[in-house]
């Protein structure tokens, strides 16, 4: 079945799974004995103050590094890192369209399917646009828009509104609770922004401070549409920020 974005509607086995894990560089333990879980169109987000690994557990979730301790289990994913890193002389669309095109599909298909895509993403109008010319909640759309089209059943989203200015944050934190609804996912959600992880998750994950470890898990029962003044979002958010220090 698919969703209105166009991709398929997750399955018990798109889950994610970290049971003990363990690893450093060098001298320094980035994470020890860490084990979390996220169910098939569970959005989790992990947060944790500077150095505690939160990257790192990205990297090893989608298989750019192995752990030196521990297991992770988890379907084919795709990472979406804080810079868009669109490419400056394609368009939006065209730039949406990259992992289709790496993929083999051809590219007047991709570039059909990729606006198609923009136009849900509320990006209709802009599929010639280059980057440039975008602004910088625009060109996490496009981004995003790649990440999808990747076909991907797991996203990791590593701190993608970090270089976006409070208001766009804002503006782009409901777009993307809006985008998952629509189009549910297993996400994996890294911020350093415990508001944004308490507004746009199902449960966040605290890591304490390098190495990081597991010392709070808070599943955030509170309807979607919610905001930052809403009582048990500031509730969660104390909570949160609390198990940080």
């Amino acid at each position: 079945m698919a969703t209105e974005l166009g991709v398929a509607t997750p399955r018990i086995t798109d889950g994610v799974v970290l049971d003990g894990v363990s690893h450093a560089y060098g001298a320094t333990q980035a994470l020890e004995r860490v084990s979390l879980s996220a169910r098939g169109g569970e959005v989790v987000a992990i947060v944790g103050p500077s150095g505690c690994g939160k990257s790192t557990l990205l990297d090893l979730v989608c298989g750019l590094t192995t752990p030196q301790a521990g297991r992770v289990e988890a379907p084919r994913a795709v990472l979406m890192p804080q810079r868009d890193q669109l490419l400056p002389w394609l368009t939006a669309a065209d730039n949406a369209a990259l992992a289709l095109r790496v993929n083999g599909t051809s590219k007047h298909a991709a570039r059909e399917k990729a606006t198609r895509l923009l136009a849900e993403l509320g990006l209709g109008g802009f599929e010639r646009t280059r980057p440039a010319d975008l602004s910088g909640g625009m060109r996490q759309r496009v981004a995003f828009a790649r990440t999808l089209l990747a076909g991907a059943p797991l996203l990791c989203l590593d701190e993608p509104f970090g270089a976006l200015d409070a208001i766009t944050r804002a503006d782009t934190q409901a777009w993307l609770a809006e985008a998952l609804r629509r189009s549910p996912r297993t996400v994996l959600l890294v911020t350093h922004d415990v508001e944004e992880a308490v507004l746009l998750a199902d449960t966040v994950v605290v890591l304490s401070p390098r190495p990081g470890r597991v010392v709070k898990r808070l599943r955030i029962d509170l309807p979607p549409g919610r905001t930052a003044t809403d009582p048990g979002v500031v509730e969660l958010r104390a909570e949160a920020l609390a198990a940080m220090r």
